[in-house]
């Protein structure tokens, strides 16, 4: 990160640090604590791949805030991982101080909440997406703080009109990263029988849905990806005690005999 440590103001009320990858943390924290008298904000611009200075920020009670991109060092564009200290954080003492340091570098999965919605024929609701060619269950992303539960009930209810409460879960399936896309856990919640007019009375998102239908299962296998239709017939089975968990609508190899 730097041949010794050093603090330098870089704007109003704003100080960066930076320091030798073997660097001491009890060096590190005392200078940051001593630059914190002086500043509101104090970060490190950390390599990536320079996992010690990494460990020391946090141990030195930095926030990890996230990665700045194209970030120019010594002519080079690169990126640099923000750490930061506030003067208004809690005292590195108190046990809140602890957990909010961990939640700013703990993984943080992406959770999608879908809705398993069927009809009085056996065929089930999947909805024509305007951001992209395939079709998917209806549902969307959870927000930060939102129950998956109500998520799945707070998506129908915005994008299609319609207020159907979710059940119980039937599925989880986690997603791989795939086409630019992180890996997230996809939750199915049950959405009951309903009558066959349903799609008729409902108001559709132009911005999110196209349409919405009732499909048998050779419609879906037709409409939508393979790890779609899979997760599909995954949560039909959940329905009568299937497997629960699936990985890209597959029940993963246990490994056992």
């Amino acid at each position: 990160m730097g041949d010794e440590l050093r603090v330098e103001t870089i704007a109003d009320g704003v100080a960066r640090m930076s320091w030798a990858s073997d660097e001491v943390v009890d060096v590190v924290r005392r200078e940051l604590a001593a630059a914190l008298t002086g500043h509101a904000r104090v970060e490190a611009l950390i390599d990536p791949a320079d996992e010690a200075s990494q460990r020391t920020a946090t141990r030195a009670g930095m926030h990890r805030e996230g990665v700045m991109r194209g970030v120019t060092v010594d002519g080079e564009i690169v990126d640099r991982i923000v750490y930061a200290r506030l003067v208004s954080d809690a005292p590195l003492d108190d046990p809140s101080s602890f957990r909010a340091i961990l939640n700013s570098f703990l993984p943080r999965k992406r959770a999608i909440a879908q809705m398993l919605v069927r009809d009085t024929e056996g065929r089930v609701l999947m909805c024509q997406l305007t951001y992209k060619r395939d079709w998917d269950l209806p549902g969307g992303v959870v927000e930060v703080g939102e129950s998956p539960h109500e998520a799945a009930s707070r998506e129908l209810d915005e994008e299609l009109g319609v207020r159907i409460d979710a059940g119980s879960l039937v599925l989880t399936d986690w997603l791989p990263p795939w086409s630019g896309w992180d890996d997230a856990l996809c939750l199915v919640f049950d959405g009951g029988v309903h009558e066959t007019t349903l799609p008729q009375r409902m108001v559709l998102d132009p911005r999110e849905i196209a349409s919405a239908v009732f499909c048998t299962l050779d419609e879906v296998d037709e409409r939508a990806t393979d790890f779609t239709a899979r997760r599909v017939r995954a949560a039909l089975a959940g329905l009568d005690g299937g497997p629960g968990y699936t990985e890209s609508g597959r029940v993963p190899d246990s490994g056992h005999d």
